[in-house]
């Protein structure tokens, strides 16, 4: 199994940037697809972004297409998802996701991840 903690979230302004990372432990991170979630209070967890096994393919919601970028270092064990142009719609806590099983292209639930971190606050005041 593998363990998953994330970092760098804070509280930015508006237009600001923030990269969050994701270290993983305890199994082949490479064996792993990788995602990003987020849940804003009061609303379901949403999908954000994810990356396959070898970083030759990302995917990114809608609703961050053209200002985040989701990359991982496998000799590191760590997926980085980097947020510019942040909005305060932005704001939620971010929870990384990994999954050894299924298929990548489908992935886009919660159900879709097996493995989660902790989750870290991310505040982007207007």
């Amino acid at each position: 199994q593998v363990q998953l903690v994330e970092s760098g979230g804070g509280l930015v302004q508006a237009g600001d940037s923030l990269r969050l990372s994701c270290a993983a432990s305890g199994s082949t991170f490479s064996s792993y697809f990788m995602g990003w979630f987020r849940q804003a209070p009061g609303k379901e967890r949403e999908f954000v972004a994810k990356i396959n096994r070898a970083a030759s393919d990302v995917r990114l919601s809608d609703a961050v297409k053209g200002r985040f970028t989701i990359s991982r270092d496998n000799a590191k064990r760590t997926v980085y998802l980097e947020m510019n142009k942040m909005k305060p719609e932005d704001s939620a806590v971010y929870y990384c996701a990994a999954e050894d099983a299924g298929n990548y292209y489908l992935a886009t639930s919660t159900t879709d991840f097996g493995y989660w971190g902790q989750g870290t606050q991310v505040t982007v005041s207007s």
